[in-house]
């Protein structure tokens, strides 16, 4: 059997018994449950009749889709639709016939693309099922716990995967944490999806970003500023997260100053005593 994690929803290779550890969860990114490690599978939680993907509009060629209730981290997937080339970003663990026939109303997928490791869940079968590549920054080729030949291990700092659809690593959360720029969307304004390499916060004017967010444990300065430069001439005026959180207008300058801000906060200049 293909064992899913339930904390992190990962799927591991095939084995008779469940595996002795999740890998990801044991790293201080993430987290073992407090109640101990448990396993499902994918047949499982179908048989279960306990979950359905729920598809949404968000705005001309962008869909997005959550497993309810909760699963796991409990991260959103998007379809994006550029110009006859059509990316499903980041992947969640639920996938079922109706999840599949949803897809393929929005006419498929030719590729699919991962912001980190916390995302990839059943990403291989999603991949089989929609007979398309995984594209996946090659410094986070480690955390891979289910091989495919549909995963395909891209290097350096940009990726174009279509005209107006390009892939660039930031780090920070991963070594290989991805974010996707579609030039094209928000009617022509540019949109950003970030997984939560760039986390929208409670305030939807600004952004942050963690090493890791479940134990808080923060990124060094010069490593924030470098991912805000990293973005700083791209066009988008709106900008995605993980969890159905959106920036709506101006959201490159949210980047800009709420990068400033973080600095500002661990170089001390924001308190008062």
């Amino acid at each position: 059997m293909n064992f899913i994690c339930t904390t992190c929803g990962t799927q591991y290779s095939f084995s008779k018994e469940p595996p002795s550890r999740c890998q990801i969860c044991e790293e201080e990114r993430q987290y073992v449950n407090p109640s101990g490690q448990s396993w499902t599978t994918l047949g499982d939680m179908i048989e279960s009749k306990e979950f359905i993907n729920e598809f949404l509009y968000e705005e001309t060629g962008l869909y997005s889709m959550t497993t309810k209730p909760n699963f796991a981290i409990g991260q959103t997937a998007y379809f994006i639709q550029n110009h006859g080339f059509n990316l499903m970003w980041d992947c969640i663990t639920y996938l079922d016939d109706k999840s599949l026939d949803e897809v393929k109303k929005l006419g498929g997928v030719h590729a699919i693309a991962l912001s980190h490791p916390h995302y990839y869940s059943t990403q291989v079968e999603w991949a089989e099922a929609l007979d398309a590549p995984i594209y996946i920054h090659e410094y986070d080729k480690e955390w891979v716990m289910r091989p495919s030949d549909k995963i395909k291990f891209w290097s350096g700092e940009v990726l174009e995967l279509a005209k107006g659809l390009s892939l660039y690593r930031l780090g920070g959360h991963f070594k290989g944490g991805t974010v996707v720029h579609w030039e094209n969307g928000n009617e022509g304004k540019g949109v950003l999806l970030t997984g939560d390499i760039i986390q929208v916060v409670a305030d939807r004017r600004w952004v942050s970003f963690m090493y890791s967010y479940p134990n808080l444990i923060p990124l060094p300065a010069e490593k924030v500023g470098e991912m805000a430069k990293k973005v700083k001439d791209l066009k988008f005026d709106r900008l995605y997260n993980a969890f159905h959180r959106v920036v709506k207008e101006n959201a490159n300058e949210s980047v800009q100053k709420s990068a400033k801000r973080y600095i500002e906060a661990l170089q001390g200049k924001l308190f008062h005593t």
